[in-house]
């Protein structure tokens, strides 16, 4: 995949099956994000077996079947949803279709794992936890700038390990590239992408109540831009929100389309973690100016000062858990409760936001 362009960011990690094979069969169903491609790698490598696929435009299946020449192509989606050998589908549908391609996978059974955005609206999200409750299945989210990336997962991991102490605020970084001549027209129409803070900023409001170990926090303020792409009036190019956790933390972000075509890859990510100990930074995809670019941490405390090169030594644990979850009904990946508030809180922080021109 283009690692100039974030929408194909598909990371590799070693097989780490946690079934035996045939165990946990999965289908694909919605191809318009290349974040498919991430969310199957990461459940194949876990074990889970690709039956099937399934997009009306034959030109995506293609490419699908070029990835996972195994997988079946679907004549329509029911034909998944009516295999009742089927766990789990995978989706990254347009946003604002994606919530109604999960009720449809949970009335028939399956739990079901989507891209973020995982809804566009608060009324999305109210159908869709009304339909965890009736069919007690599993609407997990795809927030792969914390699940996918190797120095985020590491950074949880000290964190637990009483590394910094108490997280007291996160500040968060996502840039992207636009390509704006590769994006397809649903990209720059607000109403079916759900906006910058929505979309790309759900990944930053994830990773901020998981760093803080927060249960809910209040946006404060947020604001979204077009300073640069006035030809599409329904996309916005910048946001950014303050927020406040209900354990008194506090968390900063900035959003945007703004990476210049010299950087060497599709985005300068970047988290800084603050405790009451000490502090972590992560450089996730890139660390401008090294060798060793992707996936550094560092970290400063009471024991001095730290550069760690994680990767291709943490792995990628969500997408095992993820799947014993669905086999036990347990919630060890990540829970109900914060997949939804992650969605809602991102909503709210695009809706309320202030729209300076």
């Amino acid at each position: 995949m283009d690692n100039k362009s974030g929408m194909f960011y598909a990371p590799k990690g070693k097989p780490n099956p946690v079934v035996s094979p045939g165990e946990f069969r999965i289908a694909a169903i919605g191809l318009d994000h290349g974040h498919i491609y991430g969310m199957c790698n990461g459940l194949i490598e876990a074990g889970a077996q690709l039956d099937w696929v399934y997009d009306p435009d034959p030109a995506k299946v293609a490419a699908f079947q070029q990835k996972y020449p195994t997988v079946k192509v679907a004549r329509s989606e029911q034909e998944i949803l009516q295999d009742e050998r089927i766990a789990l589908v995978a989706s990254a549908a347009i946003p604002s279709d994606r919530c109604d391609v999960g009720l449809r996978a949970m009335s028939h059974g399956k739990d079901y794992f989507v891209d973020k955005a995982p809804l566009t609206t608060l009324e999305q999200l109210e159908r869709a936890k009304q339909k965890v409750a009736e069919t007690n299945r599993k609407y997990a989210v795809y927030y792969s700038e914390r699940l996918h990336v190797e120095s985020a997962v590491y950074a949880g991991q000290l964190i637990d390990q009483g590394a910094i102490g108490r997280v007291i605020q996160v500040l968060g970084l996502g840039p992207h590239r636009l390509n704006a001549k590769h994006r397809p027209h649903w990209f720059f129409d607000r109403d079916r992408f759900g906006g910058i803070l929505c979309d790309i900023g759900s990944h930053q409001i994830e990773q901020f109540l998981y760093y803080t170990g927060a249960k809910n926090a209040e946006v404060v303020h947020s604001k979204i831009a077009n300073y640069h792409n006035k030809q599409h009036v329904k996309f916005e190019d910048f946001g950014d929100a303050t927020l406040v956790a209900d354990n008194g933390a506090t968390g900063y972000f900035r959003v945007d389309w703004f990476t210049p075509d010299g950087l060497s890859t599709w985005g300068d990510g970047r988290t800084v973690i603050l405790g009451t100990e000490g502090y972590i930074e992560l450089r996730k995809y890139v660390d401008i100016g090294r060798e060793q670019g992707s996936g550094n941490v560092y970290l400063v405390n009471g024991e001095g000062e730290h550069r760690l090169n994680i990767s291709g030594q943490v792995g990628y644990p969500y997408f095992g858990q993820l799947i014993l979850d669905c086999i036990h009904r347990t919630e060890n990946a990540m829970t109900q409760e914060h997949a939804f508030k992650a969605a809602e809180l991102s909503v709210i922080a695009q809706s309320n936001a202030t729209q300076i021109e």
